[in-house]
């Protein structure tokens, strides 16, 4: 009997030690299952789609701020690095929202990725994404901040400009006026204010060039053209200025190439690039302009042999205003303004302008524009 008794006792020891076995397996099975769902970097449904379709920059992260998920332009524009935010600015925006729970949107100025001196203006907005998740969307205004920059340049310079020859002017009236009974002064005086006027009509009406072709109709109807032609009326119009100081202007190249625009804006741009060469290039020099046709590309490329430019300047010498030798343009006449005319003009025909240029070695520079069997219609031209 006793026997019967130990038996059903072991038994029932046996099965609550299983019961007890089976119960630990459970408990430690749900863990494991929480912690997978803890590190499981799912999103929920249809974020990634919605990431992957995003110009702007937008970016998932987690409890612990790795980036679950992040748009291209997140990467493009530097804020994501290695699984992780770059910037710590934007770092605290999340643990702000993570702990108060709500969103919130500031305009940041951040640098560009880890190791870049650039910065980029952004808009940013944080919120929560479901109960886990915090959502970082960034609009890059980097372009627009630039604008306004260049647009508040552009009007400080223009009063700097205008003002110089306007103040001259007045000096000079006064100066007339006192020198009255001196005829040789009133000469010396009068030919001095002609030269002022000269100069404040040349900034006045490369002024107005500049706003014209900023015009979305800048081009009127584009006409197909002979990059020839357009090179010779370029190189006529500056034949005396140069003849004037024994510098050859040699012209050699494609004489079928064919671009299709305005006439009139080519010819002012290529004037403007021989007349630069000419203004920076020593007596006795000679200026090449040549025309080359390449893979559906016409290019017009000046070359002197003057001074050359630094390299710190070359990415400005396109800036309305910006001179490389300040003195020596106001000696010579220059607005300042003839190289941005020449930027946008070209841009207008689908093109660009490149330099090149090395102190003590001259400068180049290259009109690239599209050839006149492959260039689409300009913007503001009927198809």
């Amino acid at each position: 009997m006793e026997s019967t008794w130990l038996v059903l006792l072991s038994l029932g020891l046996g099965l609550a030690v299983g019961a007890g076995f089976v119960w630990i397996l459970h408990i430690a099975e749900r863990r494991g299952h929480n912690a997978a769902q803890v590190a499981n970097p799912a999103v929920p449904d249809g974020v990634d789609q919605v990431l992957d379709a995003m110009e702007s920059a937008g970016v998932v992260l987690d409890p612990s701020n790795n980036v679950i998920k992040a748009s291209p332009g997140a990467h493009s524009i530097g804020l994501v690095w290695n699984g992780a935010l770059v910037h710590p600015h934007l770092i605290d925006m999340v643990d702000r929202v993570r702990r108060t729970g709500e969103s919130t949107t500031e305009e940041c100025e951040l640098s560009r990725g880890p190791f870049g001196d650039a910065n980029i203006h952004l808009s940013v907005r944080v919120a929560r994404l479901g109960s886990r998740y915090v959502l970082l969307l960034a609009e890059d205004r980097t372009e627009s901040f630039r604008l306004d920059a260049v647009r508040r340049d552009f009007v400080a310079n223009i009063s700097h400009e205008l003002k110089t020859p306007i103040g001259a002017v007045g000096l000079l009236a006064e100066a007339l006026d006192d020198a009255s009974d001196d005829p040789a002064q009133v000469r010396r005086f009068a030919l001095r204010l002609s030269e002022e006027a000269q100069r404040l009509a040349r900034i006045t009406q490369d002024i107005i060039e500049l706003s014209r072709l900023q015009a979305t109709d800048a081009l009127g109807t584009a006409t197909e053209l002979s990059a020839h032609k357009v090179v010779k009326a370029a190189i006529d119009q500056n034949r005396v200025a140069a003849e004037t100081r024994n510098i050859e202007l040699a012209m050699r190249g494609d004489k079928q190439a064919q671009v299709l625009g305005n006439e009139s804006l080519l010819v002012t741009a290529v004037h403007n690039l021989i007349s630069n060469a000419i203004q920076y290039s020593p007596d006795g020099s000679r200026i090449g302009i040549g025309v080359r046709n390449s893979g559906g590309v016409v290019e017009i490329a000046v070359t002197d042999q003057g001074e050359g430019i630094p390299e710190e300047d070359l990415d400005r010498v396109f800036e309305r205003f910006f001179r490389v030798d300040q003195a020596r343009s106001r000696n010579t006449g220059g607005t300042g303004l003839g190289l941005a005319i020449v930027k946008h003009a070209v841009q207008n025909h689908g093109g660009e302008v490149r330099v090149w240029s090395q102190p003590g070695r001259g400068s180049t520079f290259t009109i690239r524009l599209p050839e006149a069997s492959t260039a689409r219609p300009p913007i503001g031209d009927t198809p």
